[in-house]
């Protein structure tokens, strides 16, 4: 069977992205649960439970992807490619610096950028009322909970 552009290009975006989750836990050094440092904060009360972290970003990397593969179908210039490979490089610098090296304020700097980076994504590509954004939408909610979440380890830690 022949695959076409479209699940070609679906299936690069799925492998990119869960492998940029991939190399980002790996370069945290340990998980969240088992992290000294992260245990010892004093974490927001509004902080979700382990489990949805990880049902979180599934579904948040699946629509990512196929929105991506959009993106790539209807605008596959160099532009965009390099602005997803800087998404790629926040997405997994966020989580060394954040967790093995502590830097809660480079970490919200890198929450911002990568905020930053989606919706100028988004602001090159299509239109603002597009039904496509909703692919994105989970991703944005999550990177305002996330920085919500390091602003409070900043403040209160």
């Amino acid at each position: 069977m022949i695959m076409g552009k479209n699940t070609k290009n679906l299936i690069l975006f799925l492998v990119l992205n869960f492998a940029a989750l991939g190399i980002g836990s790996f370069l945290m050094g340990s998980s969240p649960v088992e992290n000294s440092w992260y245990q010892s904060l004093n974490l927001a009360p509004w902080t979700p439970p382990g489990w949805v972290f990880g049902a979180a970003w599934t579904t948040i990397m699946t629509l990512f992807s196929i929105y991506m593969m959009l993106v790539f179908r209807e605008y596959p210039t160099k532009q965009n490619r390099i602005i997803y490979a800087i998404h790629l490089l926040l997405n997994i610098g966020w989580n060394p610096l954040f967790f093995q090296y502590h830097l809660v304020f480079p970490g919200l700097i890198v929450l911002t950028a990568l905020f930053s980076v989606l919706l100028m994504t988004h602001h090159k590509n299509f239109k603002w009322s597009d039904w496509n954004i909703l692919l994105i939408a989970p991703y944005l909610i999550w990177l305002c909970i996330a920085f919500s979440l390091n602003l409070y380890t900043l403040l209160y830690n």
